[in-house]
């Protein structure tokens, strides 16, 4: 048993994300109600939510707010019965939200949709769409889940090209069957492969969660399986535990141990690295983009 397991220890300082001004913050909310959007930061319960809103941008959560999955360290909520369909509405609404905020960086992310045909590639297709018909200029990063590994889906999103196309991996091999039971690590390696296939040229982004349990050699075996994938782009964050019920924390990385990950992944050859406790998929996204 782990210490922070074994002795209930509390996050540590460095886990604290600053309080910032209330009135962005606030602006960015209002657009999101007035536009019935919903973002992965509230959903997910994201640490970064009052920074990112303070600084005038979110993480688009599309396809509903229930997820046909039940990973073991995420916070959204699991669907416990039928779901509606797609909103068609949804695209424009999240385009002209977008174009509000003054976003010329957008991300879009989703629930997974298992109960879909193409598991919403569609929505995000139309979704990407209609922000580049909204917003001249516009440059789109997606995140997508693993469609189930459905080439037709995966072909759907690319026929519609993201500027960056991001599928997480979340977390090493071995811990995957238990942390996320509804996917595959194999899988989630061959869709981020397809992609690169599918969309030369365009960066592949994905991610990993430290401090769920892995060992340094689990994280360096993964690292070089999503090199030979063709990621470029990675992102490395503390996981935090959302709540009682959901995987605990094995420990808290410290900063400078991060520091250290992203030495050896540039090293390794990944050409863009953010390493951080507080590091998540989209948080100041734009920055790691090479254009």
């Amino acid at each position: 048993m782990s210490e922070a397991r074994g002795r209930g220890i509390g996050k540590p300082s460095w886990l604290s994300m600053p309080t910032l001004g209330a009135a962005e913050a606030a602006r960015v909310r209002s657009v999101l109600r007035r536009h019935s959007l919903e973002t992965v930061c509230g959903n997910a319960r994201c640490p970064n939510i009052g920074h990112c809103f303070q600084n005038g941008t979110a993480t688009f959560l599309i396809l509903g707010r229930s997820c046909t999955r039940a990973c073991r360290y995420c916070a959204v909520e699991s669907a416990t019965g039928p779901l509606p369909p797609p909103d068609p509405d949804e695209p424009c609404r999240v385009a002209e939200a977008s174009a509000e905020l003054g976003l010329r960086y957008v991300v879009l992310t989703s629930v997974s949709r298992d109960d879909l045909p193409d598991g919403g590639a569609g929505h995000f297709a139309r979704t990407v769409e209609a922000l580049r018909s909204r917003i001249g200029g516009v440059t789109v990063e997606v995140l997508v889940p693993d469609f189930g590994g459905d080439p037709e889906a995966l072909r759907t999103v690319a026929d519609n090209p993201p500027d960056v196309l991001n599928h997480n991996l979340e977390t090493v091999e071995r811990l995957f069957p238990l942390v996320r039971p509804g996917a595959s690590y194999r899988l989630s390696l061959a869709i981020l492969a397809a992609f690169g296939t599918l969309l030369p040229g365009t960066p592949i982004k994905s991610g990993l969660m430290l401090g769920l349990g892995e060992t340094p050699e689990d994280v360096e075996r993964s690292l070089g399986d999503l090199l030979e994938a063709g990621v470029r782009m990675l992102t490395l964050g503390q996981y935090l535990q959302p709540t009682r019920d959901h995987w605990p924390v094995d420990r808290y990385l410290h900063p400078d141990e991060f520091e250290r990950w992203k030495e050896r992944a540039e090293a390794a050859g990944f050409a863009a690295v953010a390493s951080g406790p507080l590091v998540r998929s989209s948080f100041h996204a734009e920055a790691m983009f090479p254009g």
